[in-house]
């Protein structure tokens, strides 16, 4: 587990990031359970009460998960970029009574989705997570450490993805017009896309040398531990819910699209 955890050298500590807030210290398993109870009750209904209610508890619950607003605002983009092109696009191209308010219904349902997997990604360390899946969940070893090790290759991937752009503009190659720009762009993502076929070969021809391959029972460097406060967490989360569905039960908004 050290040998991967060194792949990019990254940990739950990072800029914006204060590792010791509540949230951000509890084990990964109860964050992850958090994230998908949410997700699950919100794309039973397509409403603005439901989704608007766990947006607002969720942000509240944003200090402690010790993710500061920039670092928030700079992990977070994403979810703008989903969310108001699904928000436009229902509105104008629905056929709903209200497109306004199934456009406000569908960006809000994003932000409620996303902003606790933004939190969990953040806050945890992938060796963490995966520890929890593993020796909690007891999910296969062989399955959790190939993805723990994909999840590590992220950071080095990004860092070819800036090598080649400096490379090409040091060559010359890249200016001009949109068409040469997005030739450029795509190069550069051929060339990643060789770059990341070759590291992973190499990656699981070590992992294999170096018995992660093994189908026996194996041991784990660190124990992962679920305690009293990972409870709370978890039960902190179907709260949010119980009172996001009653809320919207209670306006008559509640609609099951889930047959």
């Amino acid at each position: 587990m050290s040998a991967l955890g060194a792949l990019d050298g990254s940990g739950r500590a990072g800029n914006g990031i204060d590792p010791t807030a509540p949230l951000a210290r509890a084990n990964p398993l109860a964050k992850l359970a958090v994230s998908l109870t949410i997700s699950m009750a919100l794309v039973l209904s397509v409403d603005v009460v439901s989704a608007g209610v766990a947006l607002g508890l969720e942000l509240l619950a944003l200090p402690w998960c010790g993710l500061a607003p920039r670092a928030l605002a700079r992990r977070g983009w994403i979810l703008v970029v989903a969310a108001v092109p699904a928000a436009v696009a229902t509105a104008v191209l629905g056929d709903s009574d209200a497109p306004v308010t199934s456009g406000l219904a569908i960006g809000l349902r994003v932000f409620a989705i996303g902003l606790p997997g933004v939190v969990l990604l953040a806050t945890t360390d992938p060796t963490d997570l995966a520890d929890a899946l593993a020796q909690k969940a007891r999910l296969p070893s062989r399955f959790v450490l190939a993805a723990l090790a994909s999840m590590r290759l992220f950071g080095v991937l990004a860092e070819e993805w800036a090598a080649l752009t400096m490379a090409r503009r040091a060559r010359g190659v890249g200016g001009g017009g949109p068409i040469e720009r997005v030739r450029d762009w795509g190069g550069r993502l051929f060339a990643l896309l060789v770059l990341a076929i070759r590291r992973g070969a190499v990656l699981a021809t070590t992992m294999e040398s170096r018995g992660f391959g093994t189908s026996r029972p194996r041991t784990w460097a660190r124990e992962s531990r679920l305690g009293v406060g990972d409870l709370l967490i978890v039960l902190g989360g179907l709260a949010l819910v119980a009172v996001a569905v009653g809320a919207a039960m209670a306006a008559g908004t509640w609609d099951i699209v889930i047959a």
